[in-house]
C-alpha cells in the first residue's frame, strides 16, 4: 500500500467524520445539561434539506447554509419545549421528531425537485491550510477539506474551553448533574437546558449542510443515513468526554471510509459487512462493551422546581 492511497484514506475518514464531529459536539453540550436530544438525526436531515433547497434556489451555498440553520431552530425549540417545558419522555419525542423530519423532507423533496433531483446544487468550497498543503505525499490529499470542517474545529475548541474554563460551562455541567443546586444558586435550569438544545440544533444544522452542500452537492431522501444516531453513540463511546468523543467520531469515519478503500487495494470483503461496520461499533458502545459508562446523573430526567 503506497503513501498516496494511505493519504486518500485518511482524507476520506476525516470527511466522513466531520458531520459526526459537528453534530456530536452540540449533542454533548445538550446531554451535559441533562437533555438527551434524540432528534439529532431529524435536525441534521432538516438542515441538509433546507441547505440544499436554499443553495439550489439562490445559487449561493452560503445562503443555503444560513437557511439550513434557520430551518432547524424551530425543530430544536419543539424538542426543548416537549422535553423541558412539558417534561415529556425525551427518547419518545426525539424519535417522533425524527420520523416527522424524514416524512416532511421526503414529501417536500419530491414536490420541489421532482424530475430535477439529479440537478447539480452549488456547494461550499474546499480549502487547505497553507503550511499543511505543502506536506509531501499527503498535503492536499489529507488536508483539502470543505472549509466548514476547519470552522468546525474552531467551534469545537471554543466549546471545549467554554465547558471547562467558564462559569457558563460549569453551570451547564451542573444542570445535568445537580439541577437543584443550580436552581438554588439563582440560575435557571430551564434557560440553561433550552440554550443547550438550541446550540445542539445549530450544530446539527451545520452538520446536515456539510453533507448536502459541502460533501455531496445534492439532496437525497434520508441522506443522513443514521449519522445523528452515530453522533449520539460517539458520545457514549467517548464516555461523555469531548476528546474521547472526537476520537470515536474519527473511528466511525474511518470505518465508513473502509467501504471504499478496501476494494481499491484489492481486499475483498462483503460490502454489507463494511456498510454495517460503523453501526456495529456504535452498538458495542451503546451496549457498554467498551468499558464502564458514566452519564450525567440527571440525563433524560425532567426538572421541576419545588
Amino acid at each position: 500500500m503506497n503513501w498516496e492511497l494511505s493519504a486518500v484514506f485518511i482524507g476520506s475518514a476525516i470527511r466522513f467524520a466531520t458531520p459526526l464531529l459537528l453534530g456530536a459536539t452540540g449533542e454533548l453540550v445538550s446531554q451535559r445539561a441533562g437533555v438527551l436530544n434524540m432528534s439529532l438525526e431529524g435536525m441534521m436531515l432538516t438542515g441538509a434539506f433546507a441547505g440544499a433547497v436554499g443553495a439550489w434556489a439562490t445559487g449561493d451555498p452560503m445562503t443555503g447554509l444560513a437557511l439550513g440553520i434557520l430551518a432547524v431552530l424551530p425543530v430544536a425549540l419543539l424538542q426543548a419545549f416537549l422535553s423541558i417545558t412539558l417534561r415529556a419522555n425525551q427518547i419518545v419525542t426525539g424519535i417522533g421528531i425524527n420520523i416527522l423530519a424524514l416524512g416532511g423532507t421526503t414529501l417536500a423533496y419530491r414536490e420541489i425537485f421532482g424530475s430535477r433531483s439529479s440537478a447539480a446544487i452549488p456547494g461550499l468550497a474546499k480549502w487547505s491550510p497553507p503550511l499543511l498543503r505543502d506536506i509531501p505525499l499527503a498535503g492536499n490529499l489529507v488536508f483539502e477539506q470543505v472549509w466548514l470542517f476547519y470552522l468546525g474545529l474552531v467551534v469545537i475548541a471554543l466549546t471545549a474551553f467554554m465547558m471547562r474554563r467558564t462559569a457558563l460551562g460549569l453551570a451547564l455541567h451542573a444542570a445535568g448533574a445537580a439541577p437543584r443546586a443550580v436552581d438554588k444558586s439563582g440560575l435557571s435550569v430551564t434557560a440553561l437546558r433550552y440554550g443547550a438544545v438550541l446550540f445542539s440544533g445549530v450544530m446539527a444544522a451545520v452538520a446536515g449542510c456539510f453533507i448536502s452542500i459541502g460533501d455531496i452537492h445534492t439532496f437525497t431522501e434520508g441522506m443522513t443515513s443514521g449519522s445523528g444516531y452515530l453522533a449520539i453513540a460517539a458520545i457514549i463511546f467517548g464516555n461523555w468526554k469531548l476528546g474521547r468523543m472526537l476520537l470515536a467520531c474519527l473511528l466511525f469515519g474511518a470505518a465508513t471510509a473502509l467501504q471504499f478503500f478496501l476494494p481499491t487495494i484489492g481486499v475483498q470483503v462483503p460490502s454489507a459487512l463494511l456498510i454495517m461496520l460503523p453501526y456495529l461499533l456504535a452498538l458495542l458502545a451503546v451496549a457498554g462493551l467498551i468499558g464502564r459508562q458514566t452519564a450525567p446523573a440527571y440525563l433524560t430526567q425532567a426538572y421541576q422546581r419545588g
